[in-house]
């Protein structure tokens, strides 16, 4: 297993691989022939996404900034991940540690702290390893078993056993599957060689979040238990039935809800973008899009078990599937007005990028970003 880093402070980064590396399910059933086959043809089908993505979306990659494809299993994206995290979150945690060490008896609580939460971590990425496809890690520090990009992040992971898993599931066409999953996680990987300042912006916004995170223990225990309540019990007044707050959401300060209404809309942005283009190149590349998006799409909405249903509202991942429909409806809409290319004009700098209101009203970013200037 390849160290991560430091194990004391906060959180202990290896002990978190180790406890989902020990809990992770098992993948499907394949000969090792298979497995070789099915990495072999995630790659190809990595490179030949890359031309359709590009010839779609009409975005040109920087070969200076330019990111690596890796085809990994389980343990390795839970791996990657523990590796993102230690990056975005160590100014938090060297904040955290600094204060921490001014306490009475700090360094004997920070060393227990730092494997409970260690496990935790563990226990949650074990839980995500089996269900992601696959992800383009954005703040990726380049590793001996994990390269990065050259520029110091930046990476596509493909879940080799989950995508598997999921095409047998669904029982669609394995090689047409695969494909149409390249073409979504090529789009992301696309979006951030493309557009060079869109990596620093997104860490400067949250690094922002973070830097607003207000770091005494018993402030955050106590809006950890509102959290709980929320979930075990009731909703705030006026919350629908099917609204309610996730955890993420419930620990925040003001200001971080305002610095996160940013983030959303990157994210929804970003998102909708992929599954635009997944759409839009699908048809002419992949036979049998329609089932598979037909049947992927039921399976986005049923969800899993209970339990699954109750976690993926305690992350707050029930709102990652609405920037899904909310993004999409966004650029579909620009496009139709616009064109491919006064869409793109939302890349030009972070002052072109929608607001998390202009995500649900394309019509004002289009008044904003295309208005005419005045004489």
């Amino acid at each position: 297993m390849t160290s991560i880093g430091a194990s004391s402070g906060m959180v202990d980064w290896n002990l978190a691989v180790a406890t989902a590396t020990r809990l992770v399910r098992p993948g499907p059933e394949v000969s090792r022939d298979e497995a070789r086959a099915v990495v072999a043809e995630l790659r190809r089908h990595a490179k030949a996404a890359e031309g359709h993505v590009r010839g779609f979306t009409r975005l040109a990659t920087d070969e200076a900034h330019d990111t690596p494809v890796l085809v990994v299993d389980r343990p390795g994206w839970v791996r990657a991940n523990v590796a993102g995290f230690r990056e975005i979150l160590r100014p938090l945690l060297d904040k955290m540690e600094e204060r921490r060490g001014g306490t009475p008896g700090g360094a004997v609580i920070g060393a227990v702290g730092g494997k409970v939460t260690g496990v935790e971590l563990g226990m949650l990425l074990s839980f995500l390893s089996s269900r992601v496809l696959g992800q383009y890690e954005t703040f990726a520090p380049p590793g001996r078993d994990l390269p990065g990009g050259a520029d110091g992040g930046g990476r596509l992971l493909l879940v080799a056993p989950n995508i598997v898993h999921v095409e047998r599931e669904l029982d669609v066409e394995p090689h047409d599957f695969r494909l149409w999953v390249c073409l979504h996680e090529e789009t992301h990987r696309t979006q951030f060689t493309a557009v060079p300042w869109l990596r620093d912006h997104l860490e400067g916004e949250i690094q922002s979040f973070l830097a607003q995170t207000d770091v005494d223990p018993m402030t955050v225990l106590e809006r950890v238990r509102e959290a709980v309540q929320s979930l075990a019990g009731g909703r705030p007044e006026g919350e629908d039935e099917d609204g309610g707050r996730s955890l993420v959401e419930l620990v925040q300060t003001p200001a971080q809800r305002e610095i996160l209404g940013r983030i959303t809309a990157v994210m929804s942005l970003l998102e909708g973008h992929a599954d635009f283009v997944m759409d839009g190149v699908g048809p002419d590349v992949v036979p049998t899009v329609a089932e598979i998006r037909e049947k992927f799409q039921q399976r986005r909405a049923k969800g899993a078990s209970r339990l699954d249903q109750a976690l993926r509202k305690l992350l707050g991942l029930d709102a990652k599937l609405r920037q899904y429909r909310d993004g999409e409806r966004f650029v579909r809409a620009v496009v139709e007005e616009a064109g491919m290319d006064g869409f793109n004009r939302v890349w030009t700098s972070p002052n072109t990028l929608p607001t998390k209101a202009e995500i649900s009203a394309p019509a004002d970013w289009i008044a904003r970003v295309h208005r005419t200037p005045e004489p």
